[in-house]
């Protein structure tokens, strides 16, 4: 049988699954999480961004590249550090970012209305504590 922990990975691994199959952007995976980094993170350097995504910084790099490339992104110099930059968001990316998060929360939105008030709930909860696994160390 198997165990929770077990259960609950494969659940959250389906779900993400499902919630990428509503995608419908030219971007990647990767690229809308990165443009979802940079909105969370506000002001952040290349290396913050890897950070938050635990990904390399060369892959950040290449994920980077492309969504400038691409119009997405802009970097701008740090004002502290002249080795770093600075990466914002372009109208262009929060324009995909937005349209994608709409998509995907409509879809999930109408999932949950097919739940109880007490299921909408205790997922509810729940998402605080997967934000919190989520975010371990």
């Amino acid at each position: 049988m198997p165990s929770d922990s077990h259960l609950l990975a494969r659940a959250v691994a389906r779900l993400n699954r499902r919630l990428r199959q509503e995608r419908r952007s030219e971007l990647t995976a990767s690229q809308l999480s990165a443009l979802g980094a940079i909105h969370q993170l506000g002001l952040p350097t290349p290396s913050q961004v890897a950070v938050y995504e635990r990904v390399q910084p060369p892959s950040m790099t290449r994920t980077l590249n492309g969504l400038a490339d691409l119009g997405f992104i802009e970097r701008s110099p740090h004002p502290d550090d002249g080795r770093q930059s600075i990466v914002t968001i372009s109208p262009k990316g929060a324009a995909a970012l937005a349209a994608e998060r709409e998509r995907r929360d409509a879809w999930l939105h109408e999932q949950l209305a097919h739940l109880t008030p007490e299921e909408r709930k205790t997922l509810s909860e729940a998402a605080v504590l997967l934000q919190r696994l989520a975010e371990a160390e």
